[in-house]
């Protein structure tokens, strides 16, 4: 079955940008930093995914709003296997309800003088306060779980950097456990030519950029064939139906 072929788009996406709110992140990965650079390289969809956060999001979203740039709210939640997964959503409620469970799995306390600040800013870059949690660290939460609970949501989970061996699915566990509906893999730009090795798992494989700095913010990107901006229209993309589709681009285009 094929519908709306003939109003297809592509649609170039970073979905793995990290903000200020990232311990590892630089503290230039502002609101307007982020979206003027993300305007640069041509991205028509950003997503934003902090290490077990959200609370930049609507910051980010906010601003790119007012330059046509769609963003997409997420995070990068840490598993108790210590496998990292991009978790995205289309609403910030979705988003503030995963949150919520993240939360109530993640234990500890920020200690900046060893992990770096944890910065929550608005949309003009000002800053509001500091996160006090300990987003470096793993939750609570299996593998299973968290999937479970952002396919309840509505969003979209995809295993993070897989070709690397620090958090990465296959360098946690060495193998995609059986029945784990994940909806793609992410590669990293340092793997890109074993992208035909990823396929054989049978899952979508896509890459981003996964910026902690201005600089990377483009550097690996994904266009989505699809008839609009929703996360709809992205599941599609990522699993070809209805006429959908993707292709991946390691480095700057």
């Amino acid at each position: 079955m094929v519908d709306n072929l003939g109003t297809l788009k592509p649609f170039r996406a970073d979905l793995h940008i990290h903000t200020c709110l990232s311990p590892c992140g630089d503290l230039e990965m502002l609101p307007t930093n982020i979206v003027k650079k993300a305007k640069m390289e041509g991205l028509d969809i950003i997503g934003i995914c902090d290490h077990n956060a959200s609370e930049n999001v609507a910051a980010v979203k906010k601003t790119g709003e007012r330059t046509g740039l769609t963003v997409f709210g997420g995070i990068e939640v840490t598993s108790k296997e210590e496998v990292h997964l991009l978790a995205l959503f289309e609403t910030i409620e979705d988003l503030d309800s995963f949150q919520k469970i993240v939360y109530e799995n993640l234990s500890g306390v920020n200690n900046e003088d060893v992990f770096g600040p944890q910065v929550v800013v608005d949309a003009k870059d000002n800053i509001r306060c500091s996160n006090a949690h300990l987003l470096i660290g793993a939750t609570e939460l299996s593998i299973d779980e968290i999937v479970n609970q952002v396919h309840i949501l509505k969003g979209i989970v995809i295993a993070s950097h897989v070709d690397r061996e620090r958090f990465g699915l296959f360098g946690q566990l060495g193998f995609i456990p059986e029945g784990l509906f994940l909806d793609g893999l992410e590669l990293s730009s340092q793997f890109s030519s074993k992208k035909e090795n990823w396929n054989q798992y049978n899952f979508p494989v896509v890459t981003f950029s996964d910026a902690h700095y201005i600089k990377d913010i483009g550097r690996n990107s994904t266009t989505f064939n699809m008839d609009s901006i929703k996360m709809d229209e992205l599941k599609k993309a990522l699993t070809g139906a209805y006429g959908r589709s993707f292709i991946t681009h390691f480095g700057h285009c």
